[in-house]
């Protein structure tokens, strides 16, 4: 492909730029240069002229959710709404139009965008639907609002009693008042039923198109059951799978135990699926206050948040994958969360050694500033979500105050001391956008470029760094940096092309490029 403003990373995870790409039938690199040493060095090669667009690698989101992203397609999405009421006229919307529906699904609510200064109840869900069962979870995934029905059948009530690792939120009188955060969803989780096989391959085709279109030739899918995994390796037998999937085993139960009999699944069918970590989790949401903290919320003196696991049985969980020879990446909010996951690869390195499984937290937002150091010496990855920033900054420092708030989101103190990040969007909570991610990162900005000097600026990555967290240092933490994340030799031919040119183009308006096509192993997959 001639004619091209071409960017990559080489194997010193240097920028460098081209002006044509040459690969072979196979889907693999040949080249990249000039154009004239190009054509010298492939005599008969076919030519594209790309009309001096900007040429990429291929975006991989290290942090996202397949699935989800799909199912968000026919359910209900609050997140337009800006109040309580927004919301109440857009779920009597939904449930008129989809009456045929037995449950109404969906979530993106956000009681701190409505200004509400309380969690929603389940009277206010049913003021508007109340015919049938309402599940909606919260924009985060860690908390869900039910109304009365749904509760009912649920058989939750004033004497259930809050499970571990989870909330009941309960009115004056003590009786479920319709939400409940982190481990208490699964009370309403077990009894929604399943989507059907139909269902999820419509997910998955939905899913598919709205990355490709977006840029993102990889996903690291951060809890893969086993019937994701079924349709993954289907997909990618056939052809179908046109964006590459890392995945991560959800927990170490009954589907660990039988897809690990063979040891970690390292590639399959031409790296287009891999199966090598597993996901835990340490703690719920900031949002939800779900996330543990190591002192109160600063909003609310009476909770520290919620630790789903004792030290001994994470450590356990941990112990499990790693002798299985996998990753672990552990979801970690709050302090509290990431210093007992940080003790626990402490542990697991004395035991097994730091070897080089390149351990993953995921999220690692809100961290002691004396515990940032020991991602580098434990030798783990934090998995970071740029997007997540500007979309908490409404509410994270109420939840932390202003000296925990340091050690959030600390994007700039992670780079310094010389730590990889791995950039994602942990979509569908966020939009799977990556260039969205690259403007957060850069900018530390919303969409309409508030606040005007960007919030906690000197956390701000350039925008080189923000562009290689989502290439080739993401290829790192899935061990795929030598087949993918930049455009070299022997890589696979995974590129974009854009409208605009992202090292030339301002940086407030990084969220406004778009793809105009995308390409694995060298074949179109997406053309705007």
């Amino acid at each position: 492909m001639d004619n091209v403003r071409g960017y990559s990373f080489n194997s010193e995870r240097q920028l460098f730029q081209f002006q044509a790409i040459a690969f072979a039938d196979d889907g693999k690199i040949i080249a990249t240069g000039s154009s004239a040493e190009l054509a010298a060095r492939v005599p008969g090669a076919r030519h594209m002229d790309a009309g001096g667009k900007t040429l990429l690698p291929g975006m991989t989101d290290a942090h996202g959710h397949i699935f989800a992203l799909g199912t968000s397609s026919i359910e209900l999405d609050l997140r337009p709404s800006q109040s309580l009421a927004e919301a109440q006229k857009l779920l009597a919307a939904y449930a008129k139009a989809h009456t045929d529906f037995p449950w109404i699904r969906g979530g993106g609510w956000n009681q701190a965008v409505w200004k509400l200064g309380r969690f929603p109840t389940a009277q206010e869900i049913d003021a508007v639907a109340a015919d049938r069962p309402v599940w909606l979870s919260r924009v985060d995934g860690h908390a869900g609002w039910a109304n009365r029905r749904a509760l009912q059948l649920a058989g939750i009530s004033k004497a259930t009693p809050d499970p571990v690792g989870g909330k009941i939120e309960r009115d004056g009188q003590g009786n479920p008042s319709g939400v409940l955060v982190d481990k208490a969803m699964a009370l309403v989780d077990k009894i929604v039923p399943a989507y059907s096989d139909a269902e999820n391959r419509a997910a998955l085709d939905a899913a598919l198109a709205n990355l490709r279109q977006v840029g993102l030739t990889s996903v690291h899918d951060a809890g893969v059951s086993a019937q994701a995994d079924s349709l993954f390796r289907e997909y990618a037998d056939n052809g179908k799978l046109t964006t590459r999937v890392y995945g991560m085993i959800s927990g170490v139960d009954q589907f660990f135990d039988r897809v690990s009999i063979n040891g970690p699944l390292a590639s399959y069918a031409q790296d287009k699926y891999a199966l090598r970590a597993v996901k835990l989790f340490a703690d719920g949401a900031l949002g939800s206050r779900g996330a543990a903290l190591i002192e109160p919320y600063q909003d609310a003196p009476d909770s520290h948040g919620l630790l789903f696991k004792t030290d001994a049985e994470i450590a356990a969980m941990m112990e499990k994958a790693i002798k299985k020879g996998y990753q672990v990446n552990v979801h970690a909010i709050g302090d509290a969360g990431n210093r007992q996951i940080l003790n626990a690869y402490e542990k697991m390195n004395q035991l097994y050694g730091a070897g080089d499984l390149r351990h993953r937290i995921e999220h690692a937002q809100v961290v002691a500033l004396s515990d940032i150091p020991r991602f580098k010496q434990l030798g783990i990855l934090p998995s970071m979500q740029p997007t997540h920033a500007t979309s908490d900054m409404n509410m994270a420092e109420a939840r932390v105050g202003r000296e925990r708030i340091k050690g959030a989101y600390a994007w700039r103190s992670f780079l310094n001391q010389g730590s990889i990040i791995p950039c994602g969007s942990d979509f569908p909570v966020e939009s799977p956008n990556p260039f969205w991610g690259i403007h957060a990162a850069v900018t530390r900005q919303d969409m309409n470029n508030m606040p005007v000097e960007g919030w906690y600026a000197d956390q701000a990555m350039t925008v080189k760094e923000a562009f290689r967290c989502f290439t080739i240092d993401a290829a790192y933490a899935a061990h795929q940096e030598t087949v993918l994340g930049s455009l070299e030799p022997g890589k696979w031919a995974d590129f974009i092309i854009t409208d605009q040119d992202l090292f030339e183009m301002p940086a407030r308006d990084i969220y406004k490029m778009e793809v105009l096509q995308t390409w694995v192993a060298g074949k179109q997959v997406y053309a705007k």
